[in-house]
């Protein structure tokens, strides 16, 4: 059974740069779909598997005429999945939503039903909320569709960083109850709720709140309340370590508070005897530009808008640390994330410029709105350079790939080419979707340069993502297996799946599935040539 102390709702000052702790109580015990059950709660989810027979399905739930008489309405209306919402004559009036969920679902399909479910039943008044589900024919598909409506009514529950003079009515939600026996999915999810809820909090708060220098304040009290080492590599000490690549991007702020963050998780309890080394060694690195004008290339007033979300990178791998640290795993993880703005101003770089980057390799700059890629050279220098046995980049790098893939699927770029089906499984899973580009090196003739080592990018934006990510590629060590994702999902409106808000917080339940598999991850390093 899994419990948390009881929800205390109240209005956060924007100053709150840390979102708080969202304490719903969730417990998971098994619990008969009745009559007398639903009476002890205000909200209720019930899941069905999709068969042939819906009407057969109805008639287990209790006080089945009524079920019955709504499916027959959203039949005739035409719907194919209807959602059911109704309120039952008990002692409660017990708001009931019941999904159908079609067999085989994938992960996103699943999510996709939840986030609607969640938004049926999180209404005022509905403080105990349980979630059930009939059986279903696959094994585990019971229990990922119940997972799937936890993780969609935390992140609906999960309040964003607002300052109205009448604020929004908070969610009176409290206790949440799953009919279920076993509670490592659910904790897992909770992690996850936590991770992501952080993600897309930092994203929301607007510029004037965090900046660079609010930014790190923040990371460094998130490292203390977690346990986590925090260093800071500031613009001196980058400056002596010949970070230049970083150091063009940082060149236009009216401050000298950017830098490179540093956050280090270490297991409580140490590795056992025989344990697979694939418990050792994740490095986790993110883009973390908290407002992006463009430079000198000033972006449009649209394409300019919402770039205090250009950080989005950084708050999906710090969020993906905190979820990876409730769930305590097993090996070290190491956190660096590339925190600056890119303004504008007289000492903005400049097309043409020549630059050198941490590793030596020269840069000529091509268009100063390609800052994501400068600053993670440096960034992914340093973590490499520290041999971790994976490293997973995170960054709102090109227009490139929303344009390849819309705002539903990530774009993932690896160096080594035999992890695609392991990266593409891992975002069916968990409905975090990730599509894989190639990698090719005959894609570098596009960025080869008379006057120095790499061109920073092209004039026009033909497969920018691809050729972003070989730029990339060069300031990674060879021997370090190496993916990075380009967070196409990070902004949509209207939200995405399950998540209800524009920043979506994607990556993180991504990188959770992902990575909490030690073994599995240990394994798919092994088979790499």
């Amino acid at each position: 059974m899994i419990r948390s102390g009881p929800i205390r709702v109240k209005v956060f000052p924007m100053q709150a740069v840390i979102p708080p702790e969202l304490k719903i109580d969730v417990s998971v015990q098994p619990l008969v779909l009745s009559d007398a059950t639903l009476s002890r709660a205000d909200g209720a989810v019930v899941l069905l598997e999709k068969k042939a027979g819906l009407v057969q399905a109805v008639d287990q739930l209790p006080q089945a005429a009524v079920w019955r008489k709504l499916l027959r309405a959203h039949q005739r209306s035409g719907q194919e999945s209807p959602i059911l919402v109704t309120r039952l004559s008990n002692r409660s009036q017990t708001l009931v939503v019941v999904g159908f969920v079609k067999p085989g679902a994938t992960g996103f399909e699943r999510l996709d039903l939840a986030g609607k479910l969640a938004r049926e039943v999180l209404k005022p008044g509905v403080t105990r909320l349980h979630i059930h589900a009939n059986e279903f024919t696959a094994p585990g598909e019971r229990a990922a569709a119940l997972e799937a409506v936890l993780a969609a009514v935390l992140a609906h529950a999960a309040p964003m960083p607002e300052q109205k003079s009448k604020p929004t009515v908070a969610h009176d939600l409290a206790h949440v109850h799953i009919a279920d026996r076993h509670s490592a999915l659910y904790d897992r999810s909770r992690a996850i709720a936590a991770g992501n809820h952080l993600a897309r909090w930092l994203a929301t708060l607007p510029p004037n709140v965090l900046d660079s220098i609010g930014y790190r304040a923040a990371l460094q009290k998130l490292a203390r309340r977690e346990g986590w080492s925090f260093r800071f590599y500031g613009i001196g000490q980058l400056e002596k370590l010949g970070a230049g690549a970083f150091l063009a991007v940082a060149r236009a702020n009216p401050h000298r508070g950017a830098g490179i963050v540093r956050l280090g998780y270490r297991p409580k309890r140490s590795r056992p005897t025989g344990a697979s080394r694939g418990a050792t060694g994740i490095a986790l690195v993110g883009k973390g530009i908290c407002f992006d004008t463009g430079g000198i290339n000033l972006k449009p007033h649209r394409g300019m808008y919402t770039m205090h979300g250009d950080m989005q990178g950084s708050s999906v791998a710090v969020g993906s640390l905190l979820a990876l640290t409730r769930l305590e795993a097993p090996y070290p993880i190491d956190c660096w994330l590339a925190i600056t703005e890119n303004q504008i101003g007289p000492n903005a770089f400049r097309p043409q410029e020549i630059v050198r980057a941490l590793n030596g390799v020269t840069i000529q700059v091509v268009h100063s709105d390609a800052e994501g890629r400068m600053v993670l050279a440096d960034t992914l220098t340093l973590a490499s350079r520290e041999k971790p046995r994976f490293v997973l980049d995170f960054a709102t790098l090109t227009g490139a790939c929303v344009n390849a893939l819309t705002d539903r699927y990530a774009g993932a770029f690896t160096n080594r080419a035999g992890l695609h089906d392991w990266l593409q499984q891992a975002g069916r899973r968990s409905g975090e979707r990730v599509w894989c580009f190639p990698m090719d090196e005959d894609f570098d003739t596009e960025l080869e340069c008379p006057g120095a080592d790499v061109l920073q990018c092209t004039l026009d934006s033909k497969g920018d993502h691809i050729l972003a990510s070989r730029f990339l590629s060069r300031f990674v060590e060879t021997t370090v297996p190496w993916v990075h994702v380009d967070l196409a999902p990070s902004e949509r409106k209207g939200g995405l799946a399950h998540v209800p808000t524009e920043m979506t917080g994607f990556g993180v339940r991504y990188a959770v599935h992902l990575l909490s598999d030690a073994a599995e991850l240990d394994r798919q390093l092994r088979s790499l040539p």
